[in-house]
């Protein structure tokens, strides 16, 4: 059921608990809302729409405003989207970290976990940077993983890198990130659930290795992402 969820969410993002619901009804699962909303939360989606009250978008400490919006992004390092994704396996779950550079749509880091913990977030990071250098602007959603304590911490630790968040319920402030989502997605994980989480994390290695220096990517002309990524370095 959270697999049909998972698919149904990335088709339609807009769906909160009520069509969740219905659409869980309709292909023949007896479910309540109260059930759904506890399955989304685990999950770690929510719908995607304009929301009233925006400036009060539940417990946290601290939101930064969203820095990309009419800005031109034009080299690597400029601006590093980080998100967090539910992964179905053919028994059980996990959630996979991820980090695209938005200018060539490299990915520069990703793990894999079985909790929704700041802290993993915070390990991706560091060995993207470790490996790439800090970034001018992080982007995230306003998830608690990115509106905590640790996540603001972590980043201060690399003055030049600014923070930046999404607009609340705002679907295309992160469609970089987004983007990679559905492609991992219907191209690997639901044609082929994987077993565990070894198995996962081997079949993610090898999915993303193809993405960064294979694939010919439609949003940068048809370029392949890690030429793109180390021809600007030059």
């Amino acid at each position: 059921m959270m697999r049909k969820m998972d698919e149904e969410h990335i088709e339609h993002p807009e769906k909160g608990v009520i069509q969740m619901t219905d659409f869980l009804l309709d292909e023949g699962h007896k479910v309540g809302q109260r059930r759904v909303r506890r399955l989304m939360r685990l999950m770690g989606i929510q719908a995607i729409y304009p929301k009233k009250h925006l400036s009060v978008p539940g417990p946290a400490v601290y939101i930064m405003p969203y820095l990309l919006r009419g800005l031109k992004i034009d080299h690597r390092n400029q601006v590093w989207s980080i998100d967090i994704t539910y992964i179905p396996m053919a028994k059980g779950f996990m959630y996979l970290t991820a980090i695209i550079d938005v200018y060539s749509r490299f990915i520069v880091g990703w793990s894999l976990h079985n909790t929704l913990d700041a802290s993993n977030c915070i390990e991706v990071l560091k060995n993207a940077i470790a490996k790439y250098g800090a970034p001018e602007i992080i982007n995230s959603d306003q998830g608690v993983q990115f509106t905590c304590q640790m996540w603001k911490d972590a980043c201060a630790e690399h003055p030049e890198m600014r923070i930046s968040m999404d607009g609340r319920g705002r679907a295309k402030d992160n469609i970089w990130i987004e983007r990679f989502w559905r492609t991992i997605k219907y191209d690997y994980i639901y044609i082929q659930p994987e077993e565990n989480g070894a198995a996962l994390y081997q079949g993610i290695l090898r999915f993303i290795d193809d993405y960064n220096y294979h694939r010919h990517h439609q949003g940068i002309d048809r370029q392949i992402p890690s030429k793109l990524y180390l021809r600007s370095a030059a």
